[in-house]
């Protein structure tokens, strides 16, 4: 909740956290389902809640990341409502298999690890067809066009950084406008450390002036 407060207040913005359901127990896409209900609610109710529903972004942080850019491509494949911006932290996007060169690289003494991304996976997916499906692997869509512009944030000593920069790349390609930053010296989790590590800050203080921006 430290960082909804932490954008909240740097961005000037309402946020909205959703306790959406959890895996094993509501495996794929029982969380994805809660989330754009969720985001469909809000601008509903945008009035209610002292915000605007014409300026809605989707935003979240690691697994919460995937949920969001997930999110984004069904609200633009179902009817909306329109966004105005994904906020996309560290996010998973793709598999863990294959995999990526930081995958082999930060497998393990960073935080995060490779074994427990294969163990998060497991849990989610009823089974590893699934994982070709866009809605659980974002970086999967053949199609990134007519998205939300995005800020995707990632984090030198990461399993998910490559899949996360390769994200970015691949909204780029598609027309979507998309600002990528590599923190450099951090590892998975770095929003979660403001007030104790100065690139943390700067990393968040980056998260609510692109916010402001999009909210323009």
């Amino acid at each position: 909740m430290m960082a909804c407060r932490n954008l909240c207040a740097g961005a000037g913005c309402v946020v909205v956290s959703v306790d959406y359901r959890l895996a094993p127990e509501h495996k794929f896409p029982a969380g994805l389902d809660d989330c754009v209900l969720a985001t469909r609610w809000i601008a509903e109710h945008a009035s209610e809640l002292e915000g605007d529903a014409t300026r809605l972004v989707v935003g979240g942080d690691s697994a919460g990341g995937n949920l969001a850019a997930a999110a984004a491509l069904r609200l633009r494949d179902q009817g909306g409502p329109p966004l105005v911006g994904q906020l996309l932290i560290y996010p998973v996007t793709d598999y863990h298999t294959p995999g990526t060169p930081s995958y082999r690289e930060n497998a393990e003494g960073y935080g995060l690890t490779r074994e427990a991304m294969v163990w998060f996976w497991d849990h989610y997916l009823t089974g590893s067809a699934q994982a070709a499906d866009p809605y659980a692997s974002p970086l999967q869509a053949s199609d990134l066009a007519n998205l939300p512009p995005a800020l995707v944030q990632t984090a030198e000593y990461d399993p998910l950084r490559d899949e996360g920069e390769a994200y970015a790349a691949k909204l780029r390609a598609a027309g979507t406008p998309a600002t990528l930053t590599r923190w450099d010296g951090l590892n998975h989790g770095f929003l979660f450390w403001v007030g104790r590590v100065d690139k943390a800050g700067e990393a968040m203080g980056e998260c609510c002036s692109w916010l402001r921006q999009v909210y323009r």
